[in-house]
């Protein structure tokens, strides 16, 4: 597989195809391929991508929930562009439908999406808690859950004044998230 090894702008990264199935995610101008991860990981994406379409029908909300499937790119604070992709993204429906004739991604300049998950892999650990978490609340997306497997906690940031407000669950405690009160989970339920 060959990567672009130059730094590309945000346009170059939207163009670019390789010839296989890999996508990747913009970090600073440089290419970044996401792993597919563990048959774990996935389950855990499909778990809860279908816990908020759920919830979203049950609620009549005018939301979608999607998995894989949006890219937010970050405002340029350093020389180069970032766009991540996350693991699971809420964002309005007439916001998704927005995205039909383009590049699904949101710019920082657009309205964020409602909530992103990140579901953590031991190559993703630092990048989920400290990077991302630094670039979503700088795009102000409300609320950011960050799913992790090896510790077996669910940590939902929640966005106040610029920066995430943390909460930390784990074991049999219920999860408490402001975009979806009604939700009744547990980290045990995400884990088994």
């Amino acid at each position: 597989m060959t990567i672009a090894t130059e730094k590309m702008s945000f346009q170059q990264y939207l163009q670019y195809h390789d010839d296989t199935d890999t996508l990747y995610e913009l970090v600073d101008g440089g290419l970044i391929p996401m792993s597919l991860g563990t048959g774990k990981h996935g389950d855990i994406t499909e778990f809860i991508n279908d816990l908020f379409k759920s919830i979203i029908k049950q609620e009549n909300l005018p939301w979608t929930s999607k998995d894989m499937k949006v890219g937010v790119r970050s405002p340029r604070g350093r020389k180069w562009d970032t766009s991540r992709i996350p693991d699971v993204t809420v964002l309005p429906v007439e916001q998704w439908q927005n995205l039909a004739n383009r590049e699904a991604v949101i710019d920082f300049n657009e309205t964020p999406p409602i909530l992103v998950v990140e579901v953590v892999s031991p190559s993703t650990r630092k990048t989920d808690y400290r990077s991302k978490r630094t670039e979503y609340a700088m795009l102000e997306i409300p609320e950011y859950w960050i799913i992790d497997p090896d510790e077996q906690i669910v940590t939902i940031c929640t966005l106040m004044d610029s920066f995430y407000d943390a909460s930390i669950f784990q074991d049999e405690e219920l999860i408490i998230s402001p975009t979806f009160p009604s939700l009744k989970l547990t980290p045990k339920q995400f884990f088994n």
